[in-house]
């Protein structure tokens, strides 16, 4: 799964990627706000995490553009800005959580993962079948009862199967959920992950549809 860092401070920045990238995430930073702005038009992350005080341009006029334009990527916004002025305006223009400098990285990953379970419509950490799940906030996968840990390119490509449940998705667009930018796309990964996700949790789990791409069955397939 991906994550949008916009963040101007490097060491806070290059902390923030290294907590998010060892808790399973793909990261891609950028330092400004219109370098921000342009990410967020990609539609391929889970979640943003955004800074306020940016150069170029304001976080707050990130966030206001960002949602003007439909976008409704789950957005939470990093300050030092605590007053409740500041908290009320991030919230209104459209963040979806306030997160105020200094912070734990354990708070802030828990939000994160409420966040992304808010977006995919689940008020638990369970996202799936009945077949098959996996947990949000252990990053294991549950198949007929036995629970088994994922790595992280496994578990970002699960729970991009797994939001919707009987759609096909292309090696293109799993390869964009289980890559950040700076890392090197090998031709077979997808390939590689399915056939040991397939080895450990069922052959039928994830079916490949000839041409097209794979496919989590729905219930009752």
């Amino acid at each position: 799964m991906r994550i949008l860092l916009i963040e101007d401070d490097e060491m806070v920045g290059v902390d923030l990627a290294k907590a998010i990238g060892d808790a399973g995430y793909s990261v891609d930073w950028v330092q400004d706000g219109i370098a921000g702005q342009i990410a967020l038009a990609d539609d391929n992350y889970v979640a943003v995490l955004l800074d306020l005080g940016l150069p170029r341009r304001s976080g707050l006029e990130v966030l206001r553009t960002a949602r003007t334009r439909g976008n409704r990527t789950p957005i939470l916004v990093l300050t030092a800005r605590d007053s409740l002025d500041d908290r009320v305006a991030g919230l209104d223009v459209g963040a979806d959580d306030y997160i105020v400098k200094p912070f734990q990285t354990r708070e802030l990953l828990a939000r994160l993962r409420a966040a992304i379970r808010r977006r995919d419509g689940h008020a638990q950490s369970l996202l799936g079948t009945e077949a098959l799940q996996i947990d949000l906030s252990t990053r294991e996968a549950s198949c007929r009862g036995v629970r088994q840990s994922l790595s992280a390119r496994e578990f970002a490509l699960l729970h991009a199967l797994l939001e919707q449940p009987g759609a096909i998705l292309s090696r293109e667009q799993l390869e964009q959920r289980i890559y950040g930018w700076n890392e090197v796309v090998c031709s077979n990964t997808v390939e590689v992950i399915i056939h040991g996700l397939r080895k450990r949790l069922g052959a039928d789990i994830i079916r490949n549809v000839r041409g097209l791409g794979w496919r989590v069955p729905k219930v009752g397939e």
